[in-house]
């Protein structure tokens, strides 16, 4: 009777270790990329950027939430959305105050001194907007001594400068292209060629002024020492567009690929 009880202690005993040890290696895994909340991945976008990222029916989506909520799944996390002003999303970012951006940051090396970048998730041009009506701008040149808007902090701000002295700043480009169509507010907005044209589709009574400037390169931002963590999100992210999903999530949004575009004469922004 002795060795029973010896032994069913002994059972005990082992099953309290592999329970310990499993919830150690739960906690390790959990930790191993540095999350900001346990089991959750916590990314970071305006919330004001349609069709990019919006709340509707007082939930977040669009664009860059879906792709957020694909790759928290594949990593077997669960996708935790939050909301920021795009002027200070970086430091939020620096701050701990989520694991990452998928807010349509533009990767640039200024960016990179304070964060990791990923692969791009999509490409796009910074655009020149007028008034539909407005038969004086034709070129950059005619910028000279105008009211450009620009989202502050945005990559649209420093070219911005060089056009014009008069640049007014906004937390949103729908607003700045809202103000755009009414008479004495902007004559300019410098945003992105997507968001523009979804504007039109939209009813925005505006146009595009010549080509792109350039082409910017939207990547998601984590931490600068947080490279496990970059490279699991590059992952997801490369099967996502392997497998077809990423063309779904592009294809619903914008009714075709974002990451479908001929580089090869283009300027990449940097």
């Amino acid at each position: 009777m002795g060795n029973w009880k010896t032994l069913l202690f002994l059972l005990m005993a082992a099953v309290l270790v592999l329970a310990a040890c499993s919830e150690d290696k739960g906690e390790a895994s959990d930790n191993e990329y540095g999350l900001t909340e346990k089991g959750k991945f916590t990314y970071a976008a305006s919330g004001v950027y349609k069709p990019f990222s919006f709340e509707e029916n007082g939930e977040l989506t669009g664009f860059d939430i879906e792709i957020g909520t694909e790759i928290a799944k594949r990593m077997g996390l669960e996708a935790n959305p939050v909301t920021n002003p795009f002027e200070t999303i970086l430091q939020g970012l620096v701050a701990n105050k989520y694991d990452a951006i998928i807010g349509s940051m533009a990767y640039t090396k200024k960016r990179a001194e304070q964060a990791a970048f990923t692969q791009p998730y999509y490409y796009s041009g910074g655009m020149i907007w007028i008034a539909k009506d407005n038969d004086e701008i034709k070129t950059p040149e005619d910028l000279k001594g105008k009211k450009i808007g620009v989202v502050s902090q945005s990559t649209y701000e420093e070219p911005a400068k060089t056009l014009s002295d008069d640049i007014q700043y906004y937390a949103s480009d729908v607003v700045a292209l809202k103000d755009l169509t009414i008479e004495g507010r902007l004559d300019a907005v410098i945003t992105a060629d997507i968001v523009g044209f979804e504007a039109i589709e939209n009813g925005f009574a505006i146009k595009e002024v010549g080509n792109p400037l350039w082409v910017e390169q939207p990547s998601i931002a984590v931490k600068k020492d947080n490279e496990k963590l970059r490279d699991a999100i590059d992952q997801a992210l490369q099967e996502m567009i392997d497998d077809g999903t990423y063309e779904e999530i592009s294809q619903k949004w914008f009714k075709r690929n974002l990451l479908d575009i001929d580089l090869e004469d283009a300027e990449l922004l940097e």
